[in-house]
């Protein structure tokens, strides 16, 4: 049966839901990676039981494996004490962001050793047509061993040339590069991370989970190709196709190697003393253990029926839905749901997958600051709904990673929250309140039907949206729906009719009309973002006098002579400061890591604000006595000819182009690198007449951390004022048959 979600909830089927996001490791603090993807499943969490539905959402911690026993002895701790105290910061998190998950637990935890060594002994003693079938095969297997630490090196800690496209530094699973996956013992030129050492081969008996079974094989390509309870596929066509890259036309599927060696903190295999469960065999059972310590303790009653566990597991209409980063796809579509398959339980119904988030244009780096905390974002009074619709704006259904940049973030909170949303309030509630005492108008009913062919109507379209995790429309259709209640309220001119209520019983009653009209929009407004904004949406329905509204509620109206409260401020604007203050900017408008670098005009990594443009010398300056470098000062400057392969304006600014140089360079795949540079020349140049152009590039500048995204290099521009050049700005050029990479001597 498919269901509708464009219905009413009356008509719709209670749907009983399992929710899950991907555990996040134990050996750190949360980042905004984190964030969006727990605001992406919050969302579709809030609306789901919004519509009526029992929805269970659980999380855990991810607390084994080599990293977090290496890193819990540099620290001086057991790995127990150490987790522990990461564990104990999530909590600042979800609250501050809002987010509304019924349990936190952990993969170190009875539930989670229970469950997983249940799921191996099933898979062990398999049984096919009355006969044994084991899914899990013992092999001798050589492995690299690290002679300076006296132990076997996870995969994740050795490191090589990738076996299939020749990338260095990858590491012993998969690569970063090409997304192969591979047997460390594969990697050409390999060594240990932990002490440098080339490892050495030695023996070990492993434990493999027989993905090979033709079996198996065949029923991850239903699987991964199947529609869901619904009649929707159970995974984007991305990800479709990616594992029938994965399973190829022969069906020939690697094993998969489930077991690690001692000294390994992990869950140990009950019938093999000193071997422990591969962290990636027991991180994703966690879900289903964080799902039982949430049943067994009763927190699972408020939220639904009262039930065991395993009865709710085993109900054929409970639903069992992962939210993940694209980066994990291979262990959540081909390891999880096989694993699931042939131990007995329940199988996902979807696997939503979603791309990494950018800051700037550049993927999130502490070192070239491009990286946003999320506490820091909180500490300093920053709205969490600002950061919850923003990313709610750029999301949608498909694996693409969003960007994030400090001049789109603070245009879209401060034009749609509080330009369309909060301004219909803010307008309206004075008039009731100075001419009506805060009573709405006796015609409810017609009032209603006005709102409703503006905002109710297109109810529906909004709940599609959502169920479709198509956020970012959803929101650009609130918005149009906000507009064209403003615009409702501009053509009426509701101050005009203020100016005559007094003493045209005609201009009092139109006016009463149009602000009940107007407020009752706003209600529905509130109701269809309210999964995106709890509290503002919250704040909007005390100011309104009316309970927390469900989805249902968007059919109903305010009652006849309804009172509204006094209005009280919804929502600020995001200022610049505080921007500039996430992003450790000085107050003016230079980073902290880079202060000793003075602005230069034109430069790329200057000229982001007034304060910060350094004064261009006059033509006809000179060298004074104390100002001469020697030859070995400028020996340190490397200049390379930049050819300028595109060029764009800036959102945001009216100063900056970002240019795209290439300058030479290669990366290890012998592709060309190219640059990405801002630079103050807007004023003199379109950026379509620079696009193939040359010209000089300071290359050995430290990237520098700016708003709008990190500027690896500067560009070189001369600056007089005259009359042929109103900027007063020229970009240096080579002479032509100067190619790009040369160094300027």
């Amino acid at each position: 049966m498919t269901a509708d979600f464009t219905t009413s909830p009356a008509q719709e089927i209670k749907r009983k839901i399992f929710v899950t996001t991907a555990l996040p490791y134990a050996n750190g603090k949360f980042h905004l990676g984190h964030m969006m993807e727990y605001i992406q499943a919050d969302i579709w969490v809030r609306f789901q039981r919004m519509r009526g539905h029992e929805v269970h959402w659980v999380c855990a911690d991810d607390t084994h494996g080599a990293p977090i026993m290496i890193a819990a002895e540099k620290a001086g701790k057991s790995p127990q004490d150490f987790v522990a105290e990461i564990a104990a910061t999530r909590k600042e998190y979800l609250d501050g962001f809002h987010l509304s998950i019924d349990n936190w637990h952990s993969t170190d935890s009875p539930e989670n050793v229970e469950l997983a060594q249940d799921i191996y002994r099933k898979l062990r003693d398999f049984v096919r047509d009355g006969k044994p079938a084991s899914f899990i095969e013992r092999r001798s297997v050589e492995q690299f061993y690290d002679p300076v630490k006296g132990m076997f090196l996870p995969d994740r800690y050795i490191k090589g040339e990738c076996p299939k496209c020749g990338t260095k530094d990858q590491y012993g699973d998969s690569c970063e590069n090409c997304s192969a996956v591979y047997a460390p013992t594969d990697l050409k030129n390999p060594y240990s991370v932990l002490s440098g050492a080339t490892p050495e081969m030695r023996s070990s008996e492993h434990f493999f989970f027989r993905l090979s079974d033709p079996q198996c094989v065949e029923f991850l390509r239903e699987w991964t190709e199947g529609l869901d309870r619904h009649g929707k596929k159970r995974l984007q066509s991305e990800i479709i196709a990616k594992t029938k890259e994965w399973l190829g036309e022969d069906g020939k599927m690697g094993d998969w190697d489930i077991s690690r060696d001692a000294p390994y903190f992990g869950i140990p295999l009950p019938d093999a003393p000193g071997k422990y469960f591969y962290v990636w065999l027991d991180a994703p059972v966690g879900y289903l253990a964080s799902l039982k310590n949430y049943f067994d303790t009763g927190k699972a009653a408020k939220n639904g029926e009262p039930r065991s566990f395993e009865e709710f597991l085993k109900a054929e209409d409970t639903e069992q839905i992962h939210f993940i980063g694209k980066d994990i796809v291979y262990f959540h579509v081909l390891f999880w749901p096989a694993m699931l398959k042939y131990s007995g339980y329940k199988t996902p119904d979807n696997v939503n997958v979603h791309g990494f988030i950018t800051v700037g244009g550049e993927k999130m780096s502490k070192s070239r600051g491009t990286g946003i905390d999320p506490l820091t974002y909180l500490k300093i009074g920053m709205n969490p709904e600002w950061l919850r619709y923003y990313i709610a704006a750029k999301l949608n259904s498909h694996v693409e990673d969003i960007d994030f940049t400090a001049e789109d973030f603070m245009a879209r909170v401060n034009s749609d929250l509080i330009g369309k949303f909060v301004n219909i309030a803010s307008r309206t509630a004075g008039f009731v309140h100075k001419h009506f005492a805060g009573e709405l108008s006796p015609l409810a009913a017609e009032t209603a039907t006005i709102s409703h062919a503006m905002v109710g109507a297109k109810a529906s379209e909004v709940a599609a949206l959502y169920e479709s995790r198509e956020f970012g429309k959803a929101t650009r259709l609130i918005m149009d729906m906000a507009d064209a209640v403003n615009l409702f309220y501009d053509t009426a001119k509701p101050w005009e009719m203020a100016k005559l209520a007094a003493t045209d019983p005609q201009a009092r009653f139109a006016l009463l009309t149009t602000c009940s009209v107007v407020l009752e929009s706003f209600r529905q407004l509130a109701i269809l973002l309210t999964p995106i904004m709890p509290t503002l949406s919250t704040r909007a329905f005390e100011f309104l006098g009316v309970r927390q509204q469900c989805w249902s509620d968007i059919t109903s109206s305010l009652p006849a002579q309804h009172v509204i409260h006094p209005y009280k401020h919804l929502m600020s604007r995001v200022e610049e400061k505080q921007l500039d203050e996430l992003f450790g900017l000085l107050p003016d408008g230079t980073d902290k890591s880079a202060k000793t670098q003075p602005a230069q005009k034109g430069a790329a990594s200057g000229t982001t604000s007034k304060k910060s443009a350094a004064p261009a010398p006059q033509p006809d300056a000179t060298a004074k006595s104390g100002e001469f470098i020697s030859i070995d000062d400028f020996a340190k400057v490397d200049l390379r000819i930049a050819k300028i392969v595109n060029a764009e304006h800036v959102e945001g600014s009216d100063k900056l182009l970002r240019l795209t140089l290439d300058v030479g360079e290669v990366d290890t795949l012998g592709q060309p690198r190219l640059r990405n540079v801002f630079s103050g020349i807007k004023s003199a140049y379109a950026p379509e007449n620079l696009i193939g152009q040359f010209t000089v590039l300071v290359a050995n500048l430290a990237p520098r951390k700016m708003k709008f995204g990190v500027s690896d290099g500067m560009v070189l521009a001369a600056s007089a004022k005259d009359g042929n050049n109103a900027a007063g700005l020229y970009l240096l050029n080579p002479h032509t048959g100067a190619t790009a990479g040369m160094k300027v001597t």
